[in-house]
């Protein structure tokens, strides 16, 4: 028996990187999953879909912009309709712009914000609603190290993954009395698509401060979500769980 056999639920941005990991490791422990992403993406959506049904799993591909409301609603009707309610969400999808404060443009940062913040919000929206209906559920946000400190050099992004914590603890206050659980997980840097706009030199000095000194797998960082969307931690709610090989713990010699 897996981790969350028979429970339902949805991850976006789960084309690639570290949605794709959780959506595969979800299924495998017993999960029906929503996979989402950008229509744009439909084919790694679709090659997602392909990978768990060939674990052995059940999913289903479901295009939609995660900071459109429309298409927030949409995705947990979706989910319902598809498998009669929602147990999960991991509201995982993300964008970045490495720039300074002086150098983000305004159309980089509203991207950024809208996708991170927005998107979440729009997402948990929903979720929530339908979640306190069925008196039961949890919900994933994917912040970052990079919303418990700074890093100079990504404004917009840091901006965004402080405000995915503080969300994710408000929300948490709201939920609890109708059985929902909400959480966030805050991953150092992690090899997974936005890995390829880094330069090797800038990943071994990101790898630097860590007291690990290497990069993560998004297969690791799964498994924290999938805990997480399990009954096994029952007693987690309003955190902000730092998978970030000892990022945030100390100064690394």
């Amino acid at each position: 028996m897996g981790l969350v056999d028979g429970k339902a639920g949805l991850v976006t941005g789960a084309a690639s990187g570290i949605g794709r990991a959780t959506a595969i490791r979800l299924a495998v422990e017993g999960a029906s999953v929503i996979v989402n992403d950008l229509e744009s993406r439909r084919a790694q959506g679709e090659e997602t879909v392909g990978l768990i049904e060939d674990a052995g799993g059940q999913a289903i591909f479901v295009a939609a912009d995660v900071a459109d409301e429309e298409d927030q609603r949409r995705l947990t009707g979706e989910c319902v309709a598809t498998f009669g309610r929602i147990d999960f969400a991991h509201n995982n999808a993300g964008a970045e712009v490495r720039a300074t404060i002086e150098d983000t443009s305004l159309e980089d940062w509203q991207r950024v914000i809208d996708v991170n913040m927005r998107g979440t919000w729009l997402g948990m929206k929903y979720q929530l609603a339908q979640m306190r209906k069925q008196g039961s559920g949890s919900i994933i946000n994917t912040a970052s190290s990079a919303g418990l400190i700074g890093f100079a050099g990504l404004a917009a992004y840091v901006a965004s993954k402080h405000g995915v914590i503080g969300l994710t603890r408000a929300a948490a206050m709201e939920g609890a009395g109708a059985g929902i659980r909400v959480n966030a997980i805050c991953p150092a840097t992690t090899r997974t698509p936005m890995l390829g706009l880094v330069t090797p030199e800038r990943q071994a000095a990101l790898a630097g401060i860590q007291a690990i000194k290497r990069i993560g797998e998004p297969t690791e960082v799964a498994e924290t979500v999938v805990w997480l969307a399990s009954d096994r931690s029952s007693l987690v709610t309003g955190v902000p769980f730092a998978i970030d090989l000892g990022t945030t713990a100390g100064v690394a010699p």
